[in-house]
């Protein structure tokens, strides 16, 4: 299998047959095996429907049904897993995205990127309550993640199989999978993409997407970084803590010696004290992180780095 289209569906029953249509045309144009895996994501409507019906007429559809509706990162992750083909593109079902972007993705991956992401330069949808959030998001996750791709948001992205194979999506990280790949060593670059407005059922997403997709990168980068190493984040921390809680305990106790304030008199004990016991906290947290880290990785045989080639060895 070459070629894999995954398309996470939430309430697009109007959508899918015309969608369909489009998608056909560019890849049976490409001469290679290719698949549609679609993921219904516990849509309320007819979109299950539609589906099967495609599915019964088109042996390249593919469909995965959820039981109820688990998110589009759910969906996406499912329809990864399920997939086959070498290269995978998600994409949206909604008809914003242009499947003749697919030749575009193609010829980035076969000039040797191994993540090609979707920029929607144009963006067809309304500035306040979609691009504005938009905008600010990606703006953080450049910053934070130092992958400075300009739409981490945009779905209609391209993975090569070994990439993206063994990266486990929770809440909204489908979107970080790019900075994922970047800080294993993969080759990511960006390529404007077309981007039409939507014709057909309501959009599922809204400011309150962007706070979550914030919450979303601590646990990103905190994984990135300090997965192997927790004591070094929460005991840092809690050296910070400690030692600011030693100070102000010494600036109190030097007050009541120079009679310039009585101890009750100033709430630096009370800041000391918890100071201190936060500090304390923080540095047991981090050694309770370590020994959850080294028993995640040593029940499962498995290793704290990723070897990319070897060279003389044998299996």
């Amino acid at each position: 299998m070459k070629l894999s289209i995954v398309l996470p569906i939430y309430n697009e029953e109007e959508n899918l047959r015309l969608l369909y249509d489009q998608l056909i045309s560019p890849l049976n144009k490409l001469g290679e095996k290719y698949e549609i895996v679609c993921v219904n994501d516990g849509s309320s409507d007819n979109s299950w429907g539609v589906l099967k019906d495609l599915a019964s007429q088109d042996s390249n559809v593919k469909v995965v049904n959820f039981k109820n509706n688990f998110g589009q990162t759910a969906a996406m992750s499912a329809g990864i897993k399920f997939s086959q083909g070498e290269i995978i593109i998600p994409m949206d079902a909604d008809l914003q995205n242009d499947p003749a972007d697919i030749y575009k993705f193609l010829e980035k991956i076969n000039e040797g990127f191994d993540v090609v992401s979707g920029w929607r330069k144009n963006r067809q949808d309304t500035l306040i309550s979609r691009k504005l959030p938009s905008w600010i998001a990606n703006w953080i996750i450049g910053k934070i993640t130092g992958v400075k791709i300009h739409d981490y948001g945009c779905s209609m992205k391209a993975y090569k199989r070994e990439i993206i194979k063994d990266v486990n999506l929770y809440g909204e990280m489908h979107r970080f999978i790019p900075a994922y790949a970047s800080w294993q060593g993969a080759k990511v670059t960006e390529i404007v993409v077309n981007h039409h407005p939507r014709i057909h059922g309501q959009t599922k997403y809204g400011l309150g997407r962007t706070f979550k997709v914030v919450l979303d990168l601590i646990v990103v980068k905190f994984l990135s970084v300090y997965m192997n190493r927790p004591i070094h984040f929460f005991g840092g921390l809690g050296f910070m803590s400690l030692f600011l809680g030693i100070v102000i305990g010494i600036m109190a106790v030097l007050l009541r010696i120079f009679e310039i304030k009585y101890i009750v008199e100033t709430p630096l004990p009370t800041l000391s004290a918890l100071l201190v016991i936060v500090g304390v906290q923080l540095i047991a947290m981090g050694i309770l992180a370590e020994m959850i880290m080294r028993t995640y990785y040593e029940s499962q045989h498995k290793e704290p780095y990723i070897i990319k080639d070897k060279i003389n060895f044998t299996d």
